[in-house]
């Protein structure tokens, strides 16, 4: 049986391979080791299967596996044996084509495991024979079972089955089998799977096997990524030192490990991961206990574990030699970086700094590091759960910071109960309804200490408290925050139980100062725990459902973070709003109208192949990755909704939909029936899920409430303000245009506002409007508001204004920008060609060359295109 779906590799849609509806991927236990000398992950990952057919999903009563836990330590030798008999670090094919020998031997009526896999090397694929761990598990009760007369094969499927029927009471002991299974060896008499990898996918055969039902239940895939591969990074930090992280690329992990990337390919998974000593291993998971060092290698072990069954596209890795932010920065690292403002690749480095005073500075700071991260083992939790030393996260009750957060959890219905398979939920837990902010640690490079301390770690624990008081119960039980390196293409990434945060993010200077970007933008991350990570999109073409809904909630959590009044509340809320409907007007007139429907499948969203393939809708479109429609446009429908029913009984409902949909995939229409449902005088006003699906979902363009709602913002006071300062500086511009520069006269004093961080975007937004400003004039607006301090949106305006008026004396500041802000600076490069100027265009070309090498992949693509 040949995979069902044919692509176009003409096209930019991201195809599906998997076939979910024959066989699904319950369990992944992946054993990986990081080799930064050759910039590779090898290792195995073990899938444990079940057919979509006949499944069995009885739960058992409780047991023990304490005694075959012994045995740990011959499965694990068995495991490395495996390793090395399937030539694990030896050379593998660079095309995009493989094949096991024996691939032609198998037939096209034999039953295809599809998995999506690319860059991958696969150097060999196994059934995983579990005959040893069933029967020493024989004699507990809940794998007991008369095998006379089964054959080993049936009694392996048969053991594996009611493996993963275990129920979540006992996933503790779930995962000690998975992990002794994982270990188990292969066939007796050495065979191996046949399997043949092309462009986009994994295909696994065993000869003579028809169905899903007699495929091996349990299949090993031993392999290489590859230096190139798209879902990695290999690259530096912005202390020069190597790291390698998940990028949240449009392939996802499928050059990470062979998976099933469907969402609808929910699955746990527990994985291993060897890196050097000196490294810290960042995952999404709970910690399952400290890093294990390995005397013989230099090499530490870290194991991490999911017990909420997720799509494979949220596992996350980060490996590097980041340190962990505290309350208080140590002396040693105090004087490093109280006078540094940049890290990493300066623009213009100043004379005599060298590397060695941060490398000694930070092996002279490796012992204390570890016992901060490397603790002791602490017992913690329901079921006495091995998790890091106490002294590793923060816990924070802000009381002492006068905090209060409303206590919400009791308005709205406690008779809509669980609706997701069998987990251990957190929403069910007592104790979780009432933890405001969740354990959390903060890691960032040593140049960025102080910045994230200001900046992430004491704003999260408000953040945190701010999103339990909008939405309830926090999905995960721990967060860590990373500062990813400067080529990191976005300002954030949200997976289970960690955050990715641009260093463009963070505050300027040693002050508090600019956190409004900082603080919006960890609430925006945050709400993806409810929305896009508890709650998940059964389509990915229906992006909004992740992003619109965090763009929308990150302005409510924000503001109740920074305990505003309902009047500033309001009044940040409609200028926020102006500058996202002045963005998404912009960006909708300059692109495809086809990139422009938030649900470009319509009516067939959500369907798939027989065989459950299928494609995303313009993935692959290098243009889309730096769209902001559906976080934009979705935002704005979010906006319209509240406006029909009230803004606080909106957000009343989103506790209702999160208690209901929590754990689950959702559609547009699940959230917008429920809604229609709940508040049944919309649809008597006339609003339809039809009408909604044509103004809002399903074609380009913007609606005529958004065009009707947008002047009413362009009045609010804050905006106001705004527009009389840009009168004074606009004033100020005429009265020196056509004046000779040798001529000097007294000019008169202007007293301008002091303006947030949002007003001076628009002030600037509104200035590159205008077709002339003077040099005084740009001269004083950088003096008056200090913008090259001021967080990266102003500084983003401000490159613009100097790039469209040739400013040179702030040149600087545009170079500085490019290096350091890679993340929001991909078109300002269009704007230093586009003019034709000799110096823009030399001054692009020179900070294409400082920072191409870790620059995103599809960032460096597109600039590359308009620059060279």
């Amino acid at each position: 049986m040949e995979p069902d779906l044919e692509i176009n590799p003409n096209t930019n849609d991201l195809p599906l391979r998997a076939n979910t509806n024959n066989i699904l991927v319950r369990h992944y236990v992946l054993d990986l080791t990081v080799h930064f000398d050759r910039k590779v992950i090898s290792g195995s990952v073990v899938l444990f299967l079940e057919p979509c057919s006949g499944v069995n999903a009885q739960g058992e009563e409780d047991g023990t596996v304490e005694d075959i836990t012994k045995g740990l330590g011959k499965t694990t030798a068995n495991m490395e044996m495996v390793c090395d008999k399937a030539g694990i670090g030896s050379k593998a094919e660079d095309d995009d084509t493989q094949s096991s020998l024996l691939w032609e031997t198998t037939s096209d009526c034999d039953f295809t495991l599809v998995l999506d896999c690319c860059d991958l090397a696969v150097i060999n694929i196994e059934e995983v024979d579990v005959t040893s761990v069933s029967v020493m598990s024989s004699h507990h009760m809940e794998f007991a079972s008369d095998s006379s007369g089964v054959s080993s094969v049936d009694q392996n499927a048969a053991f594996i089955q009611k493996l993963i029927s275990m129920p979540s009471s006992r996933w503790r002991q779930k995962h000690q089998f998975f992990l002794l299974c994982s270990r188990a060896p292969g066939p007796q008499d050495g065979s191996s799977l046949q399997f043949h990898r092309d462009r986009w996918s994994l295909q696994v055969r065993k000869k003579g096997i028809a169905s899903p039902q007699q495929f091996p239940r349990a299949v090993r895939i031993c392999y290489e990524t590859r230096p190139t591969g798209g879902s990695v990074r290999w690259t530096k930090d912005q202390d020069k030192r190597v790291c390698v992280y998940t990028a949240g690329s449009p392939i996802n992990n499928r050059a990470l490990f062979p998976c099933q990337e469907p969402p609808v390919a929910m699955s746990t998974w527990q994985a291993t991961v060897r890196a050097p000593c000196e490294c810290v291993v960042l995952m999404s998971g709970e910690e399952q206990a400290v890093p294990i060092e390995d005397g013989d290698t230099l090499f530490s072990v870290w194991s991490y574990y999911v017990t909420m069954p997720m799509p494979a596209s949220t596992f996350t890795l980060a490996v590097g030699h980041w340190s962990q932010v505290t309350a208080e920065i140590p002396a040693e690292f105090e004087r490093s970086v109280r006078n540094r403002t940049d890290c990493g690749k300066m623009a213009m480095p100043r004379p005599g700094l060298g590397h060695w005073t941060e490398l000694g500075l930070l092996s002279g700071l490796g012992s204390s590091f570890s016992e901060v991260v490397k603790g002791s083992p602490l017992q913690t939790g329901s079921g006495g759960q091995t998790t890091r030393s106490d002294s590793a996260f923060c816990y924070s009750s802000l009381e002492d910071e006068g905090f209060s957060v409303t206590d919400y959890s009791g308005m709205v219905n406690d008779g809509i109960s669980c609706s997701h398979g069998d987990y251990p939920c957190r929403f069910a837990e007592r104790e979780a309804r009432s933890q405001r902010v969740i354990p959390h640690r903060v890691f960032a490079p040593v140049c960025l200490m102080h910045k994230a301390q200001i900046g992430v770690l004491k704003l999260l624990p408000r953040c945190l408290a701010a999103a339990h008081a909008v939405l309830g119960v926090h999905p995960f039980s721990r967060l860590d925050v990373l500062i990813v390196p400067a080529g990191f293409s976005s300002l954030g990434m949200a997976s289970p139980h960690i955050i990715f945060l641009s260093q463009s993010v963070l505050c300027s200077g040693s002050e508090e100062k600019g956190s409004s970007l900082c603080g919006s933008r960890m609430c925006h991350e945050i709400a993806h725990s409810w929305f896009g990570l508890v709650i998940g999109a059964r389509d990915w073409t229906e992006e909004w459902i992740s992003e619109g809904f965090a763009t929308y909630l990150e302005d409510i959590i924000w503001a109740k973070a920074q305990q505003l009044s309902l009047q500033e509340t309001g009044d940040q809320s409609d200028l926020k709003a102006l500058l996202r409907w002045r963005r998404l007007s912009d960006e909708l007139q300059n692109s495809e109208e086809e990139l422009q429907i938030l649900r470009p499948n319509m009516e067939n969203t959500g369907l798939v192949s027989e065989f459950g393939s299928s494609i995303v809708k313009h993935a692959l479109n290098p243009d889309k990755t730096f769209m902001q429609v559906h976080y934009l446009k979705g935002y704005f429908l979010l906006r319209f909704l509240a406006s029909q029913v009230g803004e606080q009984q909106f957000i009343d409902f989103f506790r209702l939909f999160v208690k209901k949909y929590h754990g689950q995939l959702i559609l547009s229409q699940d959230f917008l029936r429920m809604l229609l449902i709940t508040f049944p005088d919309m649809e008597r006003k006339g609003l339809t899920l039809s009408a909604i699906y044509a103004d809002w979902l399903d074609r380009p363009g913007i609606p005529k409430w958004l065009y009707e709602r947008s002047a009413v913002w362009s009045q609010a006071r804050l905006v106001e303000e705004v527009k009389t300062e840009v009168v004074k500086w606009i004033l100020l511009s005429q009265s020196h245009q056509g004046k000779s520069r040798k001529r000097k006269r007294m000019e008169p004093k202007v007293n301008y506002k002091e303006l947030l961080s949002e007003q001076l975007v628009l002030l600037l937004e509104l200035l590159l409007e205008e077709s002339e400003l003077s040099v005084v004039t740009l001269r004083s607006l950088q003096r008056t508001y200090n913008l090259q301090n001021q967080d990266t949106e102003v500084k983003h305006r401000w490159c613009e204004l100097v790039v469209k008026h040739a400013y040179t004396q702030a040149y600087g500041h545009v170079e500085s920008f490019l290096v350091n802000d890679q993340a929001m600076g991909v078109y300002l490069y269009g704007e230093l060609m586009i003019h034709e100027d000799a110096e823009q265009q030399a001054l692009a070309r020179r900070c294409l060359s400082l920072v191409q090498e870790e620059m995103d992949q599809s960032a460096r693509r597109v600039v590359q295109e308009m620059v060279l």
